[in-house]
């Protein structure tokens, strides 16, 4: 039985192929478009899961869209109607783009399938899931838990904007929901569009800042624009947001309400105003999430939690559950945005719809580690490679790891491109840019000479599995990148009185630890473990990396520019690694030196993308 979930027409559309109720293959449409979070309809990423089952798109047995396009017409008809007269510029340019492409979404789908394969008879194998039965599904049944609580959150699909469900075996029970306009994820976004970040894609930007400042603001956000109950749910004061209605996440009473106008990332810096309220919004985010997560803990006798929908890719709020205890393990889904809906909806439809029991992989979940991308054989490596006119050498296996820890001990930055690409928003050690976290200037070189974005931004460790706890205060896998843990006091280097007193940025210089690279100005660290089993190559090289300097740790980041999507051919990481100032790139088996690269082709990066 072949089921391929497909997710579009919002942002990141992904396809995800089933057989016989294992994840075969998953890749978003922006890894081959080269558009980020491109929400097109996924005819490359369809293409690409059918190739790496060797079929065509007639034997597949049902196609599945990850949500209802009909509901959510009726939710955007519904909201314009409640909130009349407001709001009729953007219902006037809404309406004739929904009512042309989004109200017959369901044909303009079946047209898109027979593109592929114009025999295909979508009208009798075409199926949709609901946008939070799509989450729910993508955690619970991809997680190697037999029975859990499970609780997804972004910003909308048709109405739920965040749901409380119990999986048991092959049911999932949803318990309760909660409903537009009222959304958490919708909430963090509106601070995101309000500190100058683009929505959808800078969330994780103002995560990342909140550590800089103070939770100044959080108790007045609880007075004034949230009011939260106990279990979590809430609603939110609609006058101070113009989501609803308007052309922007928030209003002039938002403005006036924190003294401040919306930011112009143009033209205004980031000031210490900006860094409070991204810890003041992280700080009420932590709450409300803290607060569905107790309740659900108090009302079911379960020990695990499973977690999906965008809001799950906070990963400081997901530390902050997991340390809360009130569950014994959490299981995010590291492709919790919309993207793992397409997967959520094929294994919906296998479970729910088909009635198929769920085969836990002792203890493993079904993600195959989320390496479900494309993968490229050695000899294609080289031909596509001389191809492009890069200049590279051929080394074995032993060699490979021997010679990029060394060029990792030695302060290099490298590109490292190794089988099956990631799916899901994590760089995860197969298209990852790899550094030394010892290094002091590591994280500024890397923001500023490699990825070209902001320098307040943290980076990853990726820690060998076996060895976390001696580092980190965790004792648990995290191989998706998605837990926020301290590093080890003992780590930590006692900071001047000067060094204390600084304030913002001018903290971001500070050596704060052992591995001041991946320590953010908090002492924390987004963690990823990294297991023999599900990556040995990348592996094998932390473990070569260890014994060379007694460190068994990797700065690990996505292998790309701001702005570009993660690298997926080797050609896209031949271009990426000529327009950076990466020294080594390791792709497959070949080795290429940046110093001995043809510089006619070295790449301008500039304008190319769109900031993230």
């Amino acid at each position: 039985m072949r089921i391929l979930g497909v997710s579009a027409f919002y942002h990141d559309s992904a396809a995800a192929l089933l057989v016989d109720g294992r994840i075969i293959a998953a890749a978003q449409e922006e890894r081959f478009t080269r558009k980020k979070q491109d929400a097109c309809f996924p005819s490359l990423a369809i293409e690409y899961c059918l190739h790496e089952v060797g079929i065509t798109l007639d034997e597949v047995d049902y196609v599945v869209f990850y949500e209802k396009p009909f509901v959510k017409f009726e939710r955007l008809l519904e909201t314009y109607v409640a909130f009349a007269p407001h709001g009729f510029q953007s219902f006037a340019m809404a309406m004739p783009i929904w009512i042309r492409e989004k109200l017959f979404q369901k044909d303009i789908i079946g047209r898109e399938l027979q593109k592929l394969a114009s025999g295909f008879d979508w009208k009798s194998r075409l199926l949709f899931t609901e946008h939070h039965v799509s989450h729910a599904a993508s955690a619970f049944y991809a997680s190697p838990f037999q029975e859990a609580a499970v609780l997804t959150m972004d910003g909308v699909g048709e109405w739920c904007t965040g749901s409380a469900a119990v999986g048991r075996g092959r049911e999932l029970t949803l318990l309760r929901e909660l409903h537009f306009p009222h959304s958490l994820g919708l909430l963090y976004s509106a601070f995101t569009y309000y500190t100058g970040f683009k929505v959808n894609s800078g969330e994780y930007k103002l995560m990342g800042l909140a550590p800089y400042g103070q939770p100044k603001y959080a108790s007045i956000i609880l007075d004034h624009l949230i009011d939260l109950k106990d279990d979590g749910s809430f609603r939110l004061d609609l006058s101070y947001f113009d989501y609803c209605t308007g052309l922007t996440m928030t209003n002039q009473k938002f403005a006036d309400f924190f003294g401040a106008p919306v930011r112009n990332p143009n033209k205004d810096v980031l000031s210490p105003f900006h860094m409070d309220i991204a810890a003041s919004i992280q700080h009420v985010t932590e709450e409300v999430m803290l607060r569905m997560s107790r309740a659900l803990a108090r009302e079911h006798d379960l020990k695990n939690l499973c977690l999906a929908g965008g809001v799950a890719l906070n990963c400081v709020a997901n530390g902050r559950i997991l340390r809360d205890g009130a569950f014994r393990q959490i299981w995010i889904q590291p492709a919790a945005g919309d993207a793992g809906g397409a997967v959520g909806a094929a294994l919906a439809v296998w479970h729910q719809f088909l009635g198929k029991d769920r085969k836990l992989n002792g203890g493993c979940d079904l993600m195959e580690g989320t390496f479900l991308g494309p993968a490229f054989t050695q000899q294609d490596v080289e031909n596509r490679l001389s191809k492009a006119g890069a200049r590279f050498t051929v080394v074995s296996d032993e060699n490979v790891i021997e010679k990029t820890a060394t060029s990792l001990a030695a302060g290099e930055a490298v590109g490292w491109m190794q089988g099956r690409m990631e799916f899901g928003p994590r760089a995860l050690g197969a298209r990852s840019i790899l550094g030394d976290p010892r290094s002091p200037t590591m994280q500024k070189t890397l923001n500023l000479r490699v990825k070209y974005r902001e320098s307040f931004r943290p980076f990853a460790p990726a820690v060998l599995r076996e060895d976390v706890s001696d580092w980190f205060e965790l004792d648990c896998d995290s191989p998706y990148m998605l837990l926020v843990a301290d590093v080890k006091r003992k780590l930590w280097r006692r900071m001047t009185n000067e060094e204390e007193a600084l304030f913002g940025i001018d903290k971001l210089n500070v050596v704060r630890s052992e591995i001041p690279a991946v320590t953010h100005v908090d002492y924390s660290a987004r963690i990823q473990t990294v297991h023999a089993d599900t990556n040995p190559r990348f592996h094998a090289l932390i473990e070569r990396f260890k014994a060379k300097t007694g460190c068994p740790i990797l700065v690990n980041t996505s292998f790309n520019v701001r702005g570009e999507p993660i690298v997926c051919t080797p050609e896209d990481a031949f271009r990426c690694f000529m327009g950076n100032e990466i020294e080594l790139l390791v792709v497959g088996n070949c080795m290429l030196q940046k110093s001995a690269q043809n510089p006619a082709l070295k790449h301008d990066y500039n304008n190319q993308f769109e900031p993230d």
